[in-house]
């Protein structure tokens, strides 16, 4: 606890975990917008594919993750597969 304060000036606990938001995606935010409204409906494995193409490979739940963060909805299915 001495170290602690020492260190820091107070006892409070850090923060444990990665920081929130995607470091990856921030710089592109404007681009995945724009590829939102000029596509219209776009599943995250499409804009995954297409982040993959400008060199930025993650995941699709991140992606979704930051759809979510920048207030856009996704809800298409992938060919094939029906609402229920």
């Amino acid at each position: 606890m001495m170290i602690l304060h020492r260190s820091s000036g107070c006892l409070a606990a850090a923060r444990q975990g990665h920081p929130p938001g995607s470091v990856k995606l921030l710089a592109h935010g404007d681009w995945v917008r724009e590829q939102m409204s000029a596509r219209g409906e776009t599943t995250l494995d499409e804009l995954c594919v297409a982040l993959a193409e400008r060199g930025i490979e993650v995941h699709r739940a991140t992606v979704g993750r930051f759809l979510h963060r920048l207030g856009l909805s996704n809800k298409k299915k992938p060919q094939g597969k029906r609402a229920a």
